[in-house]
C-alpha cells in the first residue's frame, strides 16, 4: 500500500500553492499557431474546468474546447465507450482508473511526467494516480493528473449553530452527535444532504466519515487501491454504518433526500435549510457568495478524544484517452493548470483547492474571513495525523453506481440495514474486479 506519501501531501500542499515559481517557465506548447480542438468530457455541476478552459483559450487563441457534461454516475458509466469510440475525450474527468487501464483505455502518462516536469513534483501528487501491475493504485505507470487537490468534511451554518448553543466544533462523535440531537429537537434540519441516482448518493459522505471516526483509515484506503484481500464489510466499518443507519431512523436528513440532487442540496443549505452539510471545499466559493461570514467548516471528529480527526482528500483526477488525437496538448494544460498563476488562482477563487504543482510554489492569495481558510487549516491537521482517504466511490469503475447508491438509497427507505449494506456493496465490488 503506497498512499501513505499522499497523506504526507496534505500539509505540503496547505503550505505551498499558488502563484508558479518566480524564475520558471512552462514547457514551449505542443501546437503552436495552428488551430486545436480540445475533446473533453467534464463533470456537471462544478465551474472550475470550465472557467480553466476559458481562460486557457484566452492565453492560447488557437486552441479552442468541445466540451460535454454529464452526471458524476452517468459519466462513469459512459466512461468506457467515450474511452474507446472512434473520437476518443483528450480529457475526461475520471476519478477511478483500474480498470481502464488494464485495458488499455487510458494512456500512460510517464512520458509526459518527465518531459513536462511533473517527475520534479512532490512525488505524493501523482503516486494516487498511479496503477501497479498487480491493479493497486499507489505506484507504477502514471494515468491520470489532478486538476486541483481536495478536501472534504463537515459545513456548518454558523447562525443556526448558535441557536443550539454550538460554540465550537465538536471534539468527539458523542459531541457532533448531541448537537445533531439538539438541532433536531430545536426543529431545525440537522443535515442537508442530496441523494438521487443522477448526482450519486451524498450520504456516502457522512458515512466514510463516520467510519473514518470509529475506526482505523488504512483499511479504508487498502479497498479502495484494491489491495489483495480488502474488504469493506469490517467491525468498524459496521459500526459506521450503525451510526449512519440510526441518523436516517432519527430524522436527521431531509425526508425527500433521495430525490435530491447535489445542486439542489447546495442551494437549499445557502438558503439556511440544514445547520450541517458533508461536501467538498469545491463548494467553498459558492458558500462565501450566498452565505458570507455566515459558514464554517471541520473535519469529521474521533469518536475518542484522544484520537485525530479524518477526511476524504483526493485529487480532481483527469485522464487522457489512449487514442487521444490531441494528447499532447491536452497534457500541456493540465501542466498550465498547476503552473500557471492566473490558472492557480482560478483554482482558489472558483474551485476552492489547492492546485498543487512545483513544491516551491507560493503560498495562496485567500480572502480573510474565506470558509477556504478553514479547510486549509483542516488539511494540515488531517495531514500531519495521517488521516486522509480517498474517496469509497473510487474503488472500482461501478461501485458508486451499482453499490453506493442504490444500497443507501434502500436503506432510507427502510429496506437495507448497516449489515446488508456493507456486504451487497462488498459482493459488487468483489464482482467488479473479477470481470
Amino acid at each position: 500500500m503506497k498512499c501513505k506519501a499522499f497523506l504526507a501531501l496534505l500539509p505540503l500542499l496547505a503550505a505551498t500553492t499558488l502563484a508558479f515559481a518566480e524564475g520558471t517557465k512552462l514547457p514551449t506548447p505542443p501546437f503552436g499557431k495552428e488551430p486545436v480542438v480540445l475533446n473533453a468530457y467534464f463533470e456537471t455541476g462544478f465551474d472550475i474546468p470550465f472557467k480553466l478552459a476559458e481562460e486557457f483559450t484566452k492565453q492560447y487563441p488557437n486552441v479552442t474546447w468541445d466540451i460535454k457534461q454529464d452526471q458524476f454516475t452517468n459519466l462513469i458509466n459512459s466512461t468506457p465507450r467515450l474511452l474507446a469510440g472512434d473520437n476518443p475525450p483528450d480529457l475526461i474527468r475520471l476519478p477511478t482508473m483500474v480498470s481502464f487501464s488494464k485495458q488499455g483505455l487510458l494512456k500512460n502518462l510517464d512520458g509526459y511526467a518527465n518531459s513536462l516536469g511533473w517527475a520534479s513534483w512532490p512525488v505524493p501528487q501523482l503516486s494516487q494516480n498511479r496503477v501497479a501491475a498487480d491493479g493497486t493504485r499507489g505506484s507504477g505507470a502514471l494515468y491520470a493528473m489532478g486538476l486541483n487537490y481536495s478536501m472534504t468534511g463537515v459545513f456548518y451554518n454558523k447562525k443556526l449553530a448558535a441557536q443550539i448553543g454550538m460554540k465550537q466544533p465538536p471534539k468527539t462523535l458523542a459531541e457532533f452527535e448531541d448537537l445533531l440531537a439538539k438541532a433536531k429537537a430545536a426543529k431545525l434540519l440537522p443535515i442537508m444532504e442530496w441523494g438521487s441516482a443522477k448526482s450519486g448518493m451524498g450520504l456516502a459522505f457522512p458515512l466514510q466519515a463516520l467510519m473514518a471516526s470509529v475506526g482505523p483509515t488504512q483499511p479504508i484506503n487498502d479497498w479502495i487501491f484494491q489491495k489483495k484481500g480488502a474488504t469493506i464489510d469490517t467491525p468498524s466499518n459496521l459500526n459506521a454504518a450503525q451510526h449512519l443507519e440510526q441518523w436516517i431512523k432519527k430524522g436527521y436528513f431531509p425526508t425527500d433526500i433521495n430525490a435530491i440532487e447535489y445542486t439542489d442540496a447546495a442551494d437549499r443549505f445557502t438558503k439556511g435549510e440544514g445547520l450541517f452539510t458533508f461536501n467538498g471545499d469545491w463548494q467553498n466559493p459558492a458558500y462565501d457568495a450566498a452565505m458570507p461570514g455566515n459558514v464554517g467548516f471541520f473535519a469529521m471528529p474521533p469518536e475518542k478524544a484522544s484520537g485525530s480527526p479524518a477526511a476524504m482528500s483526493a485529487p480532481l483526477t483527469y485522464g487522457i484517452a489512449a487514442k487521444a488525437k490531441n494528447a499532447d496538448a491536452a497534457a500541456f494544460f493540465l501542466t498550465w493548470v498547476a503552473s500557471n498563476p492566473v490558472a492557480r488562482q482560478i483554482n482558489v477563487d472558483v474551485g476552492g483547492s489547492n492546485p498543487g504543482g512545483p513544491a516551491d510554489a507560493a503560498t495562496p492569495k485567500v480572502k480573510a474571513g474565506s470558509v477556504t481558510n478553514e479547510t486549509l487549516a483542516a488539511g494540515v491537521v488531517v495531514g500531519k495525523a495521517g488521516t486522509a482517504m480517498d474517496f469509497i466511490a473510487n474503488s472500482t469503475s461501478a461501485i458508486f453506481a451499482q453499490g453506493w447508491t442504490p444500497e443507501l438509497q434502500k436503506m432510507v427507505g427502510g429496506k437495507q440495514n448497516a449489515a446488508g449494506l456493507l456486504k451487497a456493496v462488498q459482493a459488487e465490488y468483489l464482482r467488479e474486479l473479477a470481470q
